[in-house]
C-alpha cells in the first residue's frame, strides 16, 4: 500500500530524534500518526540498517494483551537489545494503564529511543507531564492541509477543488475511498466519530449522557467560530429541557476538547494586551468531522467553514491563536508566533463596500504595524492593500507558509 509522506511531521520529528526526550505525537484519531510512525520507521531503517525496532500498536488485536505497565515491560523482555540502537514506538500508548511509569525508567536509563501517538490530550497533560517533566517533547497531527489534500488526491490548485476540501475536510484516508461517493465519504467520516466518542470520551472520560453530548456538539458545529458561554449554554439547555447546569456542559466541552474533536479558542484584549477568561470560541479539528455533525445542506454555513478552516491552517503553521477584542469590535484571529501578532479577519465575500469598510475597518483600528490581513472568497483582489491591510484570497492563504 503507497504511503504519502507527510515531510511538515516527518522532518520536525527527525530533528528530536536521538536527543534523550521522549516524541508524543498527539490528534485525533485517524488524522495519520500511524502512517506517520510507519514513515518514521521506513527512515531510520535507511539511515541506521542496523537499528533495532520494537512496534506495538494498541488499535491491532495482537497486542489486546497489553493493558498495564507490568504487561508492557514483560513484553519488552529480550526485545531491547544491549549495545543496539533500540527504538520503541507505540501507537494509542494511553490504553496502556501505568505507561508512563515504563516510559520514565527507560528514558532515564537511555536504553531506547522512544516515540508514541496518542488520542487523547489529557493523557499528555497529566500523566506525561507529571512523570516525564521536560524530558518529552509533544507534536500535534492534524488532518490534511489544503496542500496536502491536493496531494494525497492528485488535484490541482482550484475554485473545485477547495470546495471538495471544504466539504469533506482532510481526513487522510478518504484518498483511499475516492471523493465521488459522498454517501461512502460520509458513512466514513461517522464511523470515525462513533468510535472517538465511545473510546475518547465514554469510556476514558466516564461520561454517562452520550444523547447530550452529541447534542452539545450538534450545538457546537452549529456555532463554530461563535462566542460560547455558561450564559449561552445555560439557555440551550432550557431549550432542550435538559436538567444539568452549564458546568457539567463545560466539562462534556473539555472532554471533547481532550479527545481532539474542537479547539478551544481564548479571547485576546488586543489594547490590554491580555488573555481574557470567559467566553471562547470553539473550532473542529478536522471540518469534514464538523459538516458531518452539521449535515451539509445548510445555508449561511459557508462563513463558518471558512473561518475554521483558516483557524486550523494557522494551527497547522505553529501559531499560537486568540480571538481579538477591541472596545467596539472584533478581530477574528490574533495569530502570534515568535514574540510577534498577526490580525486576520474572515470573511465571505467583499460583495459591497460597506463589507470592505468593516473588515479592513476593524484591522485599522489596531494602532500597531504588525501585519494585518483579510481572508475572503473572493475570486480576485480587491484590493491588494487598504491602508497596509492586505487581502488575500482563501486558496492564497492555505497555500502560504508564513505571514
Amino acid at each position: 500500500m503507497k504511503i504519502i509522506t507527510r515531510h511538515l511531521y516527518i522532518d520536525h520529528i527527525l530533528k528530536y530524534i536521538g536527543k534523550g526526550m521522549i516524541i508524543a505525537l498527539t490528534g485525533q484519531r485517524r488524522v495519520g500518526k500511524s502512517y506517520i510512525i510507519r514513515t518514521l520507521v521506513s527512515e531510520i531503517e535507511e539511515r541506521n540498517p542496523e537499528a533495532n525496532i520494537v512496534y506495538i500498536n494498541k488499535e491491532k488485536t495482537k497486542y489486546d494483551n497489553i493493558r498495564n505497565a507490568g504487561d508492557l515491560l514483560r513484553y519488552l523482555e529480550g526485545k531491547l537489545i544491549e549495545g543496539c540502537d533500540n527504538y520503541l514506538f507505540i501507537d494509542e500508548v494511553q490504553d496502556i494503564d501505568g505507561f508512563e511509569n515504563i516510559l520514565r525508567s527507560l528514558n532515564a536509563d537511555e536504553e531506547c529511543q522512544i516515540v508514541v501517538t496518542g488520542s487523547n490530550a489529557k493523557m499528555l497533560s497529566s500523566e506525561l507531564s507529571t512523570y516525564l517533566g521536560g524530558r518529552y517533547i509533544e507534536i500535534h497531527i492534524q488532518s490534511l492541509s489544503y496542500r496536502e489534500f491536493l496531494t494525497f488526491h492528485n488535484l490541482v490548485d482550484s475554485d473545485e477543488s477547495l470546495q471538495k476540501f471544504l466539504l469533506f475536510g482532510g481526513l487522510p484516508h478518504l484518498y483511499r475511498l475516492g471523493l465521488e461517493n459522498e454517501d461512502m465519504i460520509w458513512e466514513y467520516i461517522h464511523n470515525i466519530y462513533n468510535t472517538i466518542v465511545l473510546k475518547d470520551v465514554v469510556q476514558r472520560e466516564g461520561l454517562r449522557n452520550v444523547t447530550l453530548f452529541e447534542n452539545l456538539m450538534s450545538y457546537t458545529s452549529d456555532n463554530a467560530g461563535q462566542l460560547i458561554s455558561a450564559t449561552s449554554l445555560s439557555k440551550y439547555l432550557k431549550s432542550q429541557r435538559v436538567d444539568m447546569t452549564p458546568l457539567t456542559a463545560i466539562n462534556y466541552l473539555k472532554a471533547a476538547s481532550n479527545a481532539f474533536i474542537i479547539n478551544k479558542v481564548p479571547r485576546y484584549d488586543i489594547h490590554g494586551k491580555r488573555l481574557l477568561e470567559t467566553n471562547d470560541k470553539y473550532y473542529f479539528e478536522d471540518i469534514g468531522l464538523r459538516n458531518m455533525i452539521a449535515g451539509t445542506n445548510r445555508s449561511g454555513d459557508i462563513e463558518k467553514v471558512i473561518e475554521n478552516v483558516v483557524y486550523l491552517h494557522l494551527k497547522n503553521l505553529g501559531y499560537k491563536i486568540s480571538v481579538g477584542t477591541l472596545s467596539n469590535g472584533e478581530i477574528d484571529f490574533v495569530a502570534e508566533k515568535g514574540g510577534s501578532p498577526v490580525y486576520l479577519q474572515v470573511a465571505y465575500l467583499l460583495a459591497d463596500v460597506s463589507t470592505m469598510e468593516r473588515e479592513f475597518g476593524n484591522l485599522l483600528k489596531i494602532q500597531d504595524n504588525y501585519p494585518k490581513y483579510v481572508i475572503s472568497m473572493n475570486p480576485m483582489l480587491r484590493p491588494t492593500d487598504y491602508e497596509g491591510v492586505k487581502h488575500l484570497t482563501l486558496r492564497q492563504f492555505l497555500l502560504s507558509d508564513n505571514f
